[in-house]
């Protein structure tokens, strides 16, 4: 793992976090769907990053 993959997985996981407290709050669906897709992106650039 480098330094880049593994920072995009953890702002991923910190996103993923975001979506679900948000959704808990109430807030606008719009919102909590936008930080899910960001937090998916993040996540997903992360895994194909990774050299195993």
């Amino acid at each position: 793992m480098n330094g880049v993959s593994t920072l995009l997985i953890v702002v991923g996981l910190f996103l993923g976090g975001g979506v679900y407290s948000f959704a808990r709050q109430g807030l606008p669906r719009g919102v909590v769907v936008l930080l899910g897709i960001a937090s998916a992106l993040c996540l997903v650039a992360g895994v194909l990053r990774l050299e195993l």
